[in-house]
C-alpha cells in the first residue's frame, strides 16, 4: 500500500487545495498516514504570502533531507511551488516533485512520471480549464465545507505574489457552484463558505451572467442550507448588493471580512490598492446601516515602505472608527517579484514590531469593548466540538464569533453521542477579547 503525508500552510484556500490532493491521493491508491516518518510520499502544501510561511516550508524540507535516502519521495505543492518552480530542487535537491495549485487534477499522472524513475517532476501550468470541478476531494469537516468560486487575482497590490503563483481571476460556473453546494446539502452539510482571492469580483462566464450576489443569494436559498459564509472580499469589487443580500436571507452569515490593509489613502496609493480610505469608509457604512448587525474583520499591514508615524496614526484612528470585531495584523515583508521591492524607504523590523504590538493593543481594547455588548444576548452557535479539560461546547456564531459554553443536560462525547454539527441557542454570560462564553439556554 502507497501511503502519503501532507502537511498545509496558509489560508483556507490552500487548506481546501489539500482536501482536493488528499481525495486524489487516496482515489488513486494511496493511503493517508499522520507522521511523515511513515509515509512514501511527503507533501507540503505552501503559502508564499509573508516570508516566514514560505521559510517554514523549507525548514521543514531541511528536517527531513535526511530521511531523502530511506525510499521517501518529496513534493512541494501550492504558492512556493508556483513561485520557485524549478529552483527548488536546487535549494531543496531532494525534492522531487514541484506543483502549483492548477495541476492537483493532474497528479496521478505526475505520479506515475516518479514512479517510472523521472526525479524532478514539474506541474507549474496555470492553465486551470479543469482546476475547479476536482472528481475526489476529502472533505476534512463532516457538518460545513468550502467552495471555490474563482481562482486568481487581477489586482497587483504592490506587496503581493498571489497574481504571479494563482494566475489571472477566472470565476467557476453558477452551475458548477451550485450543484456542488447541493450535493453538499444532501449529503448533510449545512454549513458552506465560498472561497476566492477576490471572492465578490466572481463573475459568472456562463450565460446567466451572474455577479457574487445573486450567486451568494442563489446558495443561500439551496434547501437544508442554514449558514453559507464567504472569503475574501477585495474593497474595490464590493459592492452594496452583497449587503441588500445579506439583509434578506438570515442563511447568509452576517460577517464580512473586508481587508484594508492601512488607514492612510497615501499608503493605500502607494500598496496599489485601488480605493481611499473614503471610498473604504462608504462600504462600512452600508454595513453599519444594515437592518442585520454585521460583524465586520479585517487585515491590516503595518510598517509598509514609507508608511509614516502619521500615516500609522490614520491606521489607529481608522480602527477606532469601524470598531472591527477582529483584526489579522501582519508586518510588511518583502516578496519575490513585487513593485515594493522596488521602494527605497522601507522601515527597520524594530519600528514594525512596535506599530504592530500598538495596534494589537489598541484592537484587544476595542474586541473587550464590543464583545461586552454580546452579554445578555442568546446566539445561535453551530456547534464544533467538545473541550474535555473545560467540560465545555465550542460553537461558533453566525457573525463567526467562538462561543463556548455549557449544559450539565447535553452528554459528554465520551458517553456515547456528540452534537458536533448540531445547532443550539446558548445565552451569553461572559466575553473576553477572542471569544464568548454562556449556557445553553432554556426552551
Amino acid at each position: 500500500m502507497k501511503t502519503f503525508y501532507i502537511e498545509t500552510f496558509g489560508c483556507q484556500m490552500n487548506a481546501h487545495d489539500s482536501e482536493k490532493v488528499v481525495g486524489t491521493l487516496l482515489q488513486s491508491g494511496y493511503t493517508q498516514v499522520e507522521e511523515p516518518a511513515e509515509a512514501e510520499l511527503v507533501l507540503y502544501n505552501t503559502c508564499s504570502i509573508r516570508d516566514k510561511a514560505e521559510q517554514k516550508v523549507f525548514n521543514r524540507l531541511q528536517q527531513f533531507k535526511r530521511e531523502a535516502g530511506k525510499g521517501k519521495t518529496f513534493g512541494v505543492l501550492g504558492c512556493v511551488a508556483q513561485q520557485e518552480g524549478e529552483r527548488i530542487f536546487e535549494r531543496a535537491p531532494h525534492v522531487s516533485l514541484v506543483a502549483g495549485s492548477a495541476s492537483y487534477t493532474k497528479l496521478p499522472e505526475l505520479l506515475v512520471q516518479l514512479e517510472t524513475g523521472n526525479r524532478r517532476v514539474t506541474g507549474l501550468s496555470l492553465d486551470t480549464t479543469e482546476t475547479f470541478d476536482t472528481p475526489f476531494t476529502r472533505r476534512d469537516n463532516p457538518h460545513r465545507a468550502y467552495i471555490t468560486i474563482i481562482e486568481g487575482c487581477d489586482k497587483a497590490c504592490a506587496y503581493c505574489v498571489v497574481p504571479m503563483t494563482r494566475g489571472p481571476e477566472r470565476s467557476r460556473t453558477s452551475d458548477s457552484v451550485l450543484r456542488e453546494a447541493r450535493g453538499l446539502a444532501e449529503l448533510g452539510y449545512t454549513e458552506v463558505q465560498l472561497l476566492g482571492q477576490n471572492v465578490n469580483s466572481y463573475h459568472d462566464p456562463s450565460p446567466p451572467g451572474w455577479d457574487f450576489a445573486q450567486l451568494l443569494a442563489a446558495t443561500g436559498r439551496i434547501p437544508g442550507m442554514k449558514r453559507v459564509r464567504f472569503t475574501t472580499s477585495h474593497p474595490r469589487d464590493f459592492v452594496k448588493s452583497i449587503i441588500d443580500a445579506i439583509e434578506e436571507d438570515p442563511a447568509l452569515c452576517n460577517h464580512v471580512h473586508l481587508p484594508v490593509q492601512s488607514g492612510s489613502s497615501r499608503i493605500l496609493s502607494r500598496m496599489q490598492r485601488l480605493y481611499s480610505k473614503e471610498e473604504y469608509m462608504r462600504r462600512i457604512e452600508w454595513m453599519k446601516r444594515a437592518k442585520r448587525d454585521i460583524a465586520i474583520t479585517t487585515d491590516i499591514i503595518v510598517g509598509f515602505p514609507g508608511e509614516t508615524e502619521e500615516d500609522f496614526n490614520d491606521t489607529l484612528r481608522l480602527a477606532e472608527e469601524v470598531e472591527y470585531d477582529s483584526m489579522f495584523i501582519f508586518k510588511y515583508s518583502k516578496r519575490p517579484n513585487t513593485p515594493a521591492l522596488q521602494y527605497e524607504d522601507h522601515i527597520p523590523e524594530e519600528e514594525k514590531t512596535r506599530r504592530l504590538m500598538v495596534l494589537q493593543e489598541r484592537q484587544r481594547a476595542i474586541q473587550i469593548r464590543r464583545n461586552a455588548n454580546y452579554v445578555g444576548r442568546t446566539e445561535e452557535v453551530h456547534i464544533e466540538g467538545y473541550n474535555l479539560a473545560t467540560g465545555q461546547w465550542i460553537g461558533r456564531t453566525t457573525q463567526n464569533k467562538t462561543l463556548n459554553f455549557v449544559d450539565a443536560s447535553l452528554p459528554r462525547p465520551s458517553e456515547g453521542k456528540t452534537l458536533v454539527g448540531q445547532y443550539a441557542d446558548v445565552l451569553v454570560t461572559r466575553a473576553g477579547p477572542n471569544s464568548l462564553a454562556g449556557e445553553r439556554a432554556a426552551a
